[in-house]
């Protein structure tokens, strides 16, 4: 009988712990499969000191700290910061841009975020639109179209975190170009169908919906497209082109920040919030259960062997949520086909934010003779 019942306790205790093992896994796994729209890798909250029509002060941290334009938001507030203009112990001044929604109010609490602007593109850059519906494999994917003169398309697909707002740094740019802009959700995204599990595959099915952004451009007019991708956008991007039945219609791809390994970024993701070390590996195990991930997928598209167009990729090594080494050895792989912009002091997806004039300049070399 003592045989027993202590064969039973030990049965409970290994069923318990791996219950609570693949509890940590899923929950580990969430900030990179759910993540939230606070943004991929969070920051603490920053106070608002004091705001003038021209300057605000915020508490100083590394984020609030670092070069650059920004989104800066809050509850019911969204506005622009550019260049820093004074340092204190405690805070940091930073020139107002602009202030698009809501009000700066001293001890409001706020956060720098890459996503610089709010709304539609009439709405934050001016520009005339049409709302626009791509039908996709789950339902209707609503899309922003900014016309331009040319027949080359750039169709953007914004990366973890972020909505297709983000996409927006770069539209006056393409705009200045005449080139047209299509600006996509994907599944999960706000107004988009979920996907039947609701959650995200890091790009593994989200390419599908770019995929059907391409056929919606070709039934309205473009001749070809360059996509454009940040984060998992990115992913989608490099899938797209390697297996979209439209992929001999890709002229080019811009890469920003672009997540190679997505085993990494699972585990960058999940410490950026705070989840301890030795559970890391967990949230990739259970990564790979709930997506049917394995190793080698994703990845085999950024085989250096399988690119077939012009690439420019926007990266930088402070990077901490897609590693930028897998970037580096792409374009060093493939010097024919890939230019690789280097952008250091930047968070994931931050790379216009850091420099935008740089930035940009290099998106106009790179796009003007593909278009």
């Amino acid at each position: 009988m003592r045989l027993r019942t202590a064969a039973a306790l030990t049965a409970m205790t290994i069923l318990g712990a791996g219950t609570a093992a693949v509890a940590a896994g899923r929950y580990a796994s969430s900030f990179a499969l759910k993540p939230s729209r606070d943004g991929a890798e969070p920051e603490p909250p920053l106070t608002v000191h004091a705001a003038d029509d021209t300057h605000v002060t915020l508490t100083r941290t590394l984020a609030s700290a670092r070069p650059g334009v920004y989104g800066l938001t809050g509850d019911g507030v969204h506005a622009q910061v550019g260049e820093i203009t004074s340092t204190a112990p405690d805070s940091v001044t930073r020139r107002l841009r602009h202030v698009q929604r809501g009000a700066l109010k001293p001890g409001a609490a706020v956060r720098l975020t890459p996503q610089v602007y709010a709304g539609d593109p009439r709405e934050a850059l001016g520009l005339d639109f049409s709302e626009v519906q791509v039908r996709g494999e789950l339902g209707l994917l609503p899309a922003w179209f900014i016309p331009g003169a040319r027949d080359v398309w750039v169709i953007t697909a914004h990366g973890l975190g972020t909505t297709r707002e983000h996409s927006l740094v770069v539209v006056p740019a393409l705009h200045r170009c005449r080139i047209p802009v299509l600006d996509i959700t994907y599944r999960n995204d706000p107004g988009a169908p979920r996907s039947p599990d609701g959650i995200a595959h890091l790009g593994d099915t989200e390419w599908r919906d770019l995929d059907a952004a391409m056929r919606y451009a070709v039934r309205h007019g473009a001749q070809r497209f360059v996509l454009y991708g940040w984060s998992i956008g990115a992913t989608m991007a490099l899938r797209a082109a390697d297996h979209s039945p439209l992929h001999n219609r890709v002229s080019g791809l811009v890469l920003d920040s672009p997540v190679l390994d997505w085993r990494s970024t699972v585990r960058e993701a999940a410490a950026n919030h705070g989840v301890p070390a030795p559970l890391l590996p967990l949230g990739v195990r259970a990564a790979e259960g709930r997506t049917g991930l394995h190793a080698a997928r994703i990845t085999d598209s950024a085989d250096p062997a399988r690119l077939r167009v012009p690439t420019l990729i926007v990266h930088g090594p402070d990077d901490t949520l897609a590693p930028w080494g897998p970037s580096r050895h792409l374009a060093e792989s493939r010097p024919d086909l890939v230019s690789l912009q280097a952008v250091a002091d930047a968070p994931h997806a931050a790379m216009w934010n850091r420099d935008p004039e740089s930035y940009e300049e290099a998106l106009r070399r790179f796009l003007t003779p593909l278009v």
